[in-house]
């Protein structure tokens, strides 16, 4: 491809690095959709008809289409294949369908998660167009209409989450959070509470999500509930931060479920009640707990914070001594899910990227489309979501198994028989 270059290095369609970025993204794409192309044929080689022709065939190329993609507008100019094989149970002809490019693809699914950000960043639906040119160097396929009809499709993909029939997942450990996010919410201390949960198989997947008013027990114990009507049963194990209303609702909504504290905020707190110059020594006391080698030595490096702190500043080390119980949960469960249990990091991870990228409007905008648009990118977010460490042990919690210093107590032959 030859372009004209100006003076000042730029080109008819943008600057040159532009192009160049663009014609590497076409031809990339164009090789890999060879290779998919060759590989389902190379595959189907054996299959011939009586007269041994091969039933799978290349037949040219579709109709150039163009793509948006992060790297710019594509043209793609996708082949195609002849697949004269005949589906059995149906009768009619199989088609080949490309992984790569379906059908009916005009964006990259990156771009999905563009236009999230950019409603929460307060644009209205027609500054998405300049927006997105500058962003993509195109607005093939991304007019007004298009992004009104995409949000009201979140909105209701969010709402149809929101109805899901819960009975037949199981969540062992759950996580629980208020995220307070500057986006178009339409109550000044309007907050995301949010729900997160590890399933019997060690994956982690998003539970709930709703706006609540400051982390109030009636909002928690609303979201609860909800989960509860919908078939959740109560989990092993709750963590959290020290929120009281979330720990109120949980005791009403789901009583059986045990508690454990995050530590983050926990020692956040406890720092806030103390000096300057005595926080370095205190994070490293504090630390001295978590990282315990069990619940024996943790009690230990209690009694030692204590013992440091507790004469100067009673009230940071009452922070730790009215809470070791519920501090100390995690101990009583498998060690390799103890860095999972002792934070909400999980929650806090996944929100760090979205509370970055939003930033105050001025108007209150819809409280609906909002939460649509933080659904949406946490639901590309938790593709990406890793299983808790040892998932096979997941299922032995929930079945009551005991474990002492992290480790599966085996039962005895005699309780065993």
């Amino acid at each position: 491809m030859l372009s004209v270059v100006n003076e000042d290095g730029t080109t008819q369609s943008g600057s040159l690095i532009d192009d160049i970025v663009r014609e590497g993204a076409r031809r990339m794409l164009a090789a890999a959709l060879e290779a998919e192309v060759n590989a389902y044929i190379a595959e189907l080689t054996d299959q011939r008809d009586e007269h041994g022709r091969p039933l799978v065939v290349r037949n040219g190329y579709h109709q150039p289409r163009k793509v948006t993609t992060a790297a710019g507008a594509v043209e793609v100019k996708a082949p195609r294949v002849n697949d004269k094989r005949i589906e059995e149970a149906t009768g009619e002809r199989r088609r080949f369908s490309s992984a790569i490019l379906p059908p009916w693809c005009r964006k990259s699914p990156k771009i999905s998660e563009v236009l999230p950000l950019l409603y929460l960043h307060g644009p209205s639906s027609g500054d998405f167009v300049p927006a997105l040119e500058q962003f993509l160097g195109s607005t093939a396929g991304l007019s007004p209409a298009t992004v009104t009809r995409l949000t009201q499709q979140w909105q209701a993909d969010h709402a149809a989450f929101g109805e899901r029939d819960l009975s037949a997942t199981d969540y062992v450990y759950v996580w629980a959070d208020g995220i307070h996010l500057r986006i178009r919410l339409t109550e000044a201390k309007s907050c995301v509470l949010v729900l997160m949960g590890v399933r019997a198989d060690g994956t982690k997947e998003l539970i709930a999500m709703s706006d609540g008013y400051s982390e109030s027990s009636d909002s928690w114990a609303d979201l609860l509930r909800d989960c509860r009507r919908r078939g959740m049963r109560a989990p092993v194990l709750a963590v959290g931060d020290g929120a009281l209303g979330f720990w109120k609702a949980l005791a009403e909504v789901f009583p059986e479920a045990r508690h454990q504290r995050c530590w983050v905020h926990k020692i956040a707190n406890v720092l806030d009640s103390l000096p300057k110059s005595a926080q370095p020594g205190a994070k490293k006391a504090l630390q001295e707990i978590y990282n315990a080698e069990d619940k024996e030595h943790a009690l230990q490096a209690v009694a030692v914070f204590e013992k440091t702190y507790g004469a100067k500043w009673p009230k940071a080390v009452k922070k730790i001594t009215d809470d070791v119980d519920e501090l100390l949960a995690f101990y009583d469960f498998p060690a390799e899910h103890w860095i999972h249990l002792r934070t909400t990091n999980p929650i806090e991870s996944t929100f760090a990227t979205v509370r970055l990228r939003t930033k105050v409007t001025k108007g209150a905008g819809s409280t609906a489309a909002a939460l649509a648009m933080v659904f949406k990118l946490v639901e590309s977010a938790q593709a990406r979501w890793r299983a808790v460490n040892a998932p096979h042990l997941v299922a032995l919690v929930r079945a009551g198994a005991r474990f002492e210093r992290g480790q599966l107590l085996e039962r005895s032959e005699g309780r065993a028989a």
